[in-house]
């Protein structure tokens, strides 16, 4: 597929460009090298440019060396492009100095981690308290925000429980609570069901894609074509270049709610049979 078809959003289908909202962030032909040994460059992401808009769920899929890691770091401002730019709200952040980028990237993005990243030793409200910390948010203000945080994502019931009292999925809620205490422009999540069952994992698609419909911007990082299709827009990467970006259609995009149903039924299924015979 020619780069000119699928390297920019505008090659994207034209009815959903109309339907999104504005830019929030963009990385414009960005180069990332990296040297190995004396002689070897190695070129994690080649000429990459991508337009995320307020209202996309975008789930960028490659397999493992295709640069997806490198792209979410260029995203998510933890890493420097060799070249190119990285703009957030039309601003370009490679140039600022790491204390300025810091700030940028505490307000404007949420991370997700495949390893949840809570703290062990600190309750469920003090983890979604600590980017309110780092942003001077006071005591009030903070507790108050991390306990509508948690009810958000249905742990209003949960708030004092250590990470070691709570499931694999209601940890990653957690986490998925921290990353929007902040209200940020994207929430940017890394494998978020690398690490969970299968329920689980179905159980934070439906997540994310009830804080979707509410208008959150979201940017899922995964190798599993599967979960990507429960995304609406889909950036293939390999060799690190953008090879496709496009929509999911609405007869193939799964909706996680539905295959919870019908994931239960299947086990009631099972569990009668089991009765009976």
């Amino acid at each position: 597929m020619a780069e000119s078809a699928v390297s920019q959003y505008a090659a994207v289908d034209a009815v959903e460009r109309e339907r999104a909202g504005d830019v929030v962030l963009e990385v414009r032909d960005v180069q990332k090298t990296y040297q190995v040994g004396d002689d070897i460059v190695v070129h994690a992401l080649d000429g990459v440019s991508l337009q995320i808009r307020k209202g996309d769920f975008i789930a960028i899929i490659g397999p493992s060396g295709s640069g997806k890691s490198t792209l979410m770091h260029s995203i998510g401002l933890l890493d420097h492009p060799t070249s190119g730019e990285v703009l957030v709200g039309g601003t370009d952040v490679t140039k600022m100095a790491e204390n300025e980028l810091a700030r940028v990237r505490n307000k404007e993005i949420g991370f997700v981690f495949q390893a949840f990243n809570l703290l062990a030793r600190t309750t469920a409200i003090e983890n979604v308290e600590l980017p309110l910390i780092y942003a001077g948010v006071s005591a009030t203000e903070r507790k108050e925000r991390a306990i509508e945080a948690l009810k958000r994502v249905g742990l209003g019931e949960r708030l004092d429980h250590m990470p070691n009292q709570l499931s694999g999925g209601q940890q990653q809620r957690v986490a998925i609570a921290r990353a929007l205490v902040t209200e940020p422009s994207i929430i940017l999540a890394d494998e978020p069901t690398g690490n969970l069952d299968s329920k689980s994992g179905i159980e934070v698609m439906a997540f994310l894609q009830e804080l979707h419909k509410s208008g959150v911007t979201i940017v899922l990082v995964t190798h599993d074509a599967h979960v990507a299709l429960h995304a609406a827009r889909v950036v293939r990467i390999a060799d690190g270049k953008i090879t496709q970006d496009y929509f999911n259609k609405d007869g193939e995009r799964i909706d996680a709610v539905a295959e919870l149903r019908k994931m239960q039924l299947t086990q009631d299924a099972e569990a009668v049979s089991e009765n009976e015979s």
